[in-house]
């Protein structure tokens, strides 16, 4: 039997919420191993002048706990 933990992740992306996922990712992954899944709580982005400047996204990273 494998023992799942839950850890939540902010993260922003000057191009995309997939840009933001993966640099949650990516950060995530530098300080926990065996990521299993991530799962998009949340998006939301920042506009200025009618126009989107920054996308962000709560995510819920899954790994396996040794």
């Amino acid at each position: 039997m494998a023992v799942l933990k839950v850890i939540e992740v902010l993260a922003n992306s000057d191009t995309s919420w997939e840009d933001a996922t993966a640099k949650a990712v990516e950060q995530a992954a530098k300080s926990v191993k065996n990521i299993r899944s991530v799962y998009i709580n949340e998006q939301s982005a920042t506009v200025s002048d009618g126009k989107i400047t920054e996308y962000r996204v709560n995510v819920k990273i899954t790994f396996e706990v040794n």
